[in-house]
């Protein structure tokens, strides 16, 4: 089921863009923007309908069991009539108590005593280890997102090139889901997540190459403190000889990427600059190339996810499962966060190949987690065997 709803939307990966982009070069831009409004409006009440008639059809989904045994206490001193003791004498001092702090105290208070709680849970659970792992590779530049399109156009890549590199990759994360129940059926769920990291670290080694291929802007001279840099960024410097593979705009090194709206054409395919003389495309497209097919074979990641997704519902008890899922979605979105911080420090397109090293250490280091997992899962199947 997992599977089959990974396929689902790899699937609209590939026909959203194709819709929109149709609607975009047959009418406008705003037409293709009201477009996506109102398709996400008709979704919303599509989902709604079909989560209110899930929670209909299971009404265990309605049903919150006890899971503490000193809940039930609880309940028993609070809903039957209890004889005047010292303990609950104790037990109403305290209420009077906490009642006396001030709302906004008591929330806080609760707020820290929920996460404390959600991420104990998640710590002791025995894939703790495999669900960080996943996290850590929510850190990486290399995913077909506004960063690494933004550097595709400085290399001089098409937005038509860009949307068939989308397609392919989404069909790519599509034989991904298929590997997976296959590898499943054959080695097993762990040895699944063991492979599809090999493959994963694997395809990345194109990425890795790319920064340091024919036609890569990138320079290692940002790595030294700032002054170095500016004595390199001097006329004849390494500076000045590494931006000739990416569009020059006019303006210091400090000045963004897109400076005002004035020098922009907004076209259906891509943005123009005013400013761009002609002949400013890369000498080589060698590390592009490279890089796009570090990123679209690595699509093989979605085994590995899909794998991870199956150990927390095979694993985790049901009275755990929101908590501990909750906690690792959290996880993923802060890692995610991460690597936008680490794109707002170096913003150039000089700074890419740095975060595109940067993203693999992270990715190696999510992986090495699920090894050192996989290890001791596979060391207590043995013993208890």
């Amino acid at each position: 089921m997992n599977a089959t709803m990974r396929r689902i939307d790899q699937v609209t990966n590939i026909l959203a863009p194709l819709a929109v982009g149709q609607v975009m070069t047959l009418a406008s831009n705003v037409v293709g923007c009201g477009f996506i409004l109102g398709w996400n409006l008709l979704s919303l009440i599509v989902e709604f309908f079909f989560l209110s008639r899930v929670y209909r059809i299971v009404p265990a989904l309605s049903v919150k069991p006890p899971t503490d045994e000193d809940d039930q206490v609880c309940f028993k001193l609070v809903g039957q009539p209890q004889a005047l003791t010292e303990g609950n004498c104790n037990l109403s001092v305290h209420s009077k108590d906490i009642t006396k702090v001030p709302l906004c105290f008591r929330r806080f208070r609760w707020l820290v005593s929920t996460c404390k709680d959600g991420w104990m849970a998640y710590y002791h659970q025995p894939v703790f280890l495999a669900g960080m792992g996943l996290a850590f590779l929510y850190t990486t530049v290399l995913g077909f997102d506004c960063i690494t399109t933004g550097y595709a156009y400085t290399q001089g890549i098409s937005g038509s090139l860009l949307s068939l590199l989308m397609g392919v990759s989404a069909v790519a994360g599509l034989m991904g889901t298929i590997m997976f129940t296959r590898l499943r059926k054959t080695y097993g769920l762990i040895n699944t997540g063991i492979i599809s990291s090999c493959l994963h670290l694997g395809c990345l080694l194109f990425c890795v190459c790319s920064v340091f291929a024919p036609g890569s802007p990138v320079d290692l001279s940002l790595l030294m403190p700032y002054f170095t840099y500016n004595s390199s960024a001097e006329p004849g410097g390494m500076a000045s000889q590494s931006q000739k593979h990416t569009y020059p705009l006019t303006g210091g090194n400090n000045q963004p990427l897109l400076p005002d709206r004035s020098s922009i054409h907004w076209t259906n395919n891509t943005v123009l600059f005013d400013n761009v003389p002609p002949g400013t495309a890369p000498e080589s497209y060698i590390s592009i190339i490279l890089l796009f097919l570090g990123v679209i074979t690595a699509r093989i990641l979605w085994s590995f996810d899909l794998t991870v997704t199956q150990l927390l519902q095979e694993t985790i008890c049901e009275s755990e499962r929101g908590v501990v899922n909750g906690v690792q979605s959290s996880m993923n979105y802060l890692m995610d966060l991460l690597h936008f911080i680490m794109v707002i420090s170096a913003p150039q397109p000089e700074h890419f190949g740095i975060l595109v090293i940067i993203s693999v250490l992270f990715i190696t280091t999510g992986h090495t987690m699920y090894f050192m997992y996989a290890y001791k899962a596979k060391r207590k199947h043995r013993l208890d065997t």
